[in-house]
C-alpha cells in the first residue's frame, strides 16, 4: 500500500495529537484547581475578572507589599505539588502581566514561577528551589540548579529577552531533567525561542519530587535585605496555566 503525502501528514498530526497528555491546566481560578496558596505578610492571591488573558474569563492577580520592618519572604504564590522528577521530562507555561505602573528595578529581581522541593530532612537546606524564572530590571532569566542538595550547583541565565509592563506575556519552559549531560532545557517567551541548552545537567541528584510554583515572589527584597527603587506595591495578574508533554499543552495561547 502506498500512502500519499498528504495522507502521510494527517497520520503524523494525528499520531502526535494521540500521544500528547496534558498533565495540568489552570484557566486562572483559584483556590480551585491548587494544591497550597502561600501568603506571606502583606501579600495577597485573588480570582479576579478585570484583566483576562485566556477564553476561560478570569485571571490571578497577586500581590506583595514591602516593609522595612519584617525580616521575612515575600511569596505570593499557587502551588501544584506534581511538578518532576529526575528522569522526567515535560513543558510547563503560564501567561503572566505586569501592572501598568510596574518599576523596573535594573538590580533587584522578582521571581515569576520555581520548581521546589523539601529537603529538610536532609540536614542541607530546608525548601530549595531548582529552576526558576524571574525579571531583573526589565530582563527575563532562568536557570537550572545540579550537584546534590548538600553540594548545589546554581547555572543562571540572564538577559534572555525584554519584558514590559501593562501587557501580557507568556512563558514556556521545555526541560529533560537530567543530573549527567543528557538533559536539556529551553525557554520561550511569547513564542519566541530566548533559550535553548542542550546536553547538560538541569537538576539535582535526588529523586524527591519538585513541585511546580507559580505566581510573585520578591526575592530581591529578602534577600538583598532592602528595596531598591520607591515602588513597594508590586502586582502581577496570571493565567492559562499549564504542564504536558507537548508545547502545546503548556502554550497559553494553544490549549485555551
Amino acid at each position: 500500500m502506498h500512502l500519499t503525502p498528504i495522507l502521510i501528514g494527517v497520520l503524523a498530526t494525528l499520531s502526535a495529537t494521540a500521544s500528547a497528555t496534558q498533565t495540568f491546566a489552570n484557566t486562572g481560578t483559584t483556590p480551585a484547581g491548587w494544591d497550597f496558596i502561600l501568603t506571606e505578610h502583606e501579600g495577597t492571591v485573588q480570582q479576579v475578572t478585570n484583566l483576562v488573558y485566556g477564553t476561560g474569563g478570569t485571571a490571578i492577580k497577586v500581590t506583595q507589599t514591602y516593609d522595612a520592618s519584617y525580616t521575612g519572604r515575600y511569596h505570593s504564590e499557587f502551588h501544584h505539588t506534581q511538578g518532576y522528577h529526575l528522569g522526567e521530562q515535560g513543558f510547563y507555561g503560564f501567561a503572566f502581566r505586569l501592572s501598568q505602573d510596574w518599576q523596573f528595578s535594573p538590580a533587584q529581581s522578582y521571581n515569576l514561577a520555581q520548581f521546589i522541593a523539601d529537603f529538610t530532612y536532609t540536614g542541607c537546606d530546608d525548601w530549595m528551589p531548582s529552576s526558576m524564572v524571574w525579571i531583573i530590571g526589565n530582563q527575563l532569566a532562568s536557570r537550572v540548579k545540579t550537584g546534590s542538595v548538600c553540594s548545589q550547583v546554581t547555572t543562571e541565565f540572564k538577559n534572555l529577552a525584554t519584558v514590559s509592563a501593562g501587557v501580557w506575556h507568556k512563558v514556556v519552559i521545555q526541560a529533560n531533567w537530567q543530573n549527567d549531560g543528557t538533559g536539556y532545557y529551553k525557554l520561550w517567551l511569547d513564542g519566541v525561542k530566548v533559550l535553548e541548552k542542550d546536553n547538560i545537567a538541569t537538576t539535582i541528584a535526588q529523586t524527591d519530587e519538585f513541585e511546580f510554583h507559580v505566581g510573585l515572589y520578591a526575592n530581591g527584597w529578602h534577600d538583598d535585605g532592602r528595596m531598591l527603587g520607591t515602588q513597594p506595591f508590586r502586582q502581577v495578574w496570571y493565567d492559562q496555566i499549564g504542564m504536558g508533554t507537548t508545547f502545546a499543552d503548556a502554550d497559553p495561547d494553544q490549549w485555551s
